[in-house]
């Protein structure tokens, strides 16, 4: 694009037209214009008074997402992409193998945290150098006992953040409610993995009981309620998407953070936190120890929901967790 051309199209500051020019950049491949548009528009407030913001973060995305690897990288800076669909070093993880970024980053925390985010797409990065700060103490590979993660699926202009399959759940007999068990790590943990969602019309809650999961269950106050035990693998699979989402309004924060958030649920309710990071290998064994389920009441949720309750027989302790933005 002429440089005249793109400065007018700035001057104008038609978000629109802006928007389109980005599509006709990524069309004809022209990722140093497009770099140049992202660019500008992140300053246009300073010489035109427009706030460009958007179209600088769409253009970004559409960078990580499509550019090749070298442009890709680019972005790949805190900051960037602020509001875009996803997290760009997601983005850039869906489209991109590691290799094809690793040369070109800027060592930091958003590179360092796409090289998880190809870890979560079945990547085996061990023994491969982070380039940035360790911001999760996660593995750099997938470990056997985990499940294979729901991630993101990201496109032009919108994006698909797939759900785990729900499992069939059957009808309990719920006792009376009892008290609350004081385990604040644990209590954080499970409500942790939901740090992310928007509290502004949703629920949440998270309690331990000394009992099984149906106390745990009672002790939140549902009416009634469905069950399924599940594996521990499905279990985190769920955990894991929640983790990676923010809902409905809250900020995504990718799949690599809900692999962690995963992890770090097994940890707490396994006893492990206070010699963090783990063996791997001890974190899978904790959580083959428990007994998952997954829950609902016969009031439909819609929204964004995980209901997921735990329980240790070895310790005759439970948890529950009840997270709900029907936005």
């Amino acid at each position: 694009m002429e440089t005249e051309a793109l400065s007018a199209a700035l001057d104008r500051g038609d978000l629109d037209e802006l928007l389109g020019v980005v599509d006709r950049l990524c069309a004809t491949r022209d990722w140093a214009d497009l770099a140049t548009l992202a660019e500008r528009a992140h300053r246009a407030h300073e010489h035109s008074g427009h706030q460009l913001w958007p179209v600088a973060a769409h253009a970004e995305y559409r960078l990580a997402l499509e550019a090749p690897g070298a442009w890709a990288a680019s972005v790949l800076v805190e900051g960037a992409g602020r509001f875009a669909l996803g997290p760009l070093p997601e983005v850039a993880a869906s489209t991109h193998e590691w290799n094809e970024l690793a040369p070109h980053v800027t060592p930091g925390p958003a590179a360092a945290l796409a090289a998880h985010e190809r870890v979560v797409r079945g990547e085996d990065l061990t023994g491969a150098p982070l380039p940035g700060p360790p911001v999760l103490d996660l593995p750099l590979r997938l470990e056997p006992w985990e499940p294979r993660y729901c991630v993101a699926e990201y496109r032009a202009h919108e994006a698909d953040f797939p759900a785990p399959p729900a499992p069939r759940l059957e009808p309990v007999t719920l006792p009376a409610p009892g008290a609350r068990t004081n385990d604040r790590v644990a209590v954080d943990a499970l409500l942790g993995v939901v740090g992310a969602w928007s509290r502004g019309s949703g629920h949440t809650d998270a309690c331990a009981v000394d009992g099984d999961a149906l106390a745990a269950l009672a002790a939140l106050g549902p009416a009634s309620a469905r069950l399924a035990r599940v594996t521990e693998g499905n279990a985190l699979a769920v955990l894991g998407w929640a983790g990676a989402s923010g809902s409905a309004h809250g900020r995504r924060p990718g799949a690599a953070a809900g692999r962690f958030a995963a992890w770090w649920v097994a940890g707490a309710l396994g006893g492990l936190l206070d010699d963090w990071p783990a063996p791997p290998e001890t974190v899978g064994e904790a959580a083959a120890e428990l007994h998952w389920f997954l829950w609902d009441t016969d009031e439909a949720a819609g929204g964004w929901t995980v209901r997921v309750a735990v329980e240790c027989p070895a310790t005759g302790r439970a948890w529950a967790l009840d997270a709900r933005d029907p936005s």
